[in-house]
């Protein structure tokens, strides 16, 4: 891999300028979180590394894939949670979604 995991952290906060994360009140240190986050990313990374360019990009994609739905996910049941209403953008593609079926 040609990134290393310092390289990709910074990479993580400058993404996070523009879409920040809501960290609350999580009893972990932000930067380390990063910091465990790049290293395990490398690592996958690196274990990709007699991969296809084809099937890493895919199994990259399948990952990034994931964590979102997650994100998603959990970013539901929050605002169910709180009695919090979804955003329009929630909204939309939740409908987009109901949609598909």
């Amino acid at each position: 891999m040609t990134i290393t995991p310092q390289q990709l952290a910074v990479l993580m906060q400058e993404v996070e300028l523009t879409d920040p994360i809501d960290f609350a009140d999580l009893p972990f240190d932000e930067p380390e979180l990063r910091d465990l986050i790049a290293n395990h990313l490398c690592e996958m990374a690196a274990a990709m590394e007699s991969f296809s360019e084809e099937d890493r990009n895919l199994a990259l994609l399948a990952v990034a894939a994931k964590l979102v739905l997650e994100n998603l996910v959990l970013h539901v049941r929050l605002l169910r949670q709180h009695g919090l209403p979804m955003s329009d953008g929630v909204e939309a593609l939740l409908g987009r979604l109901r949609g598909a079926k």
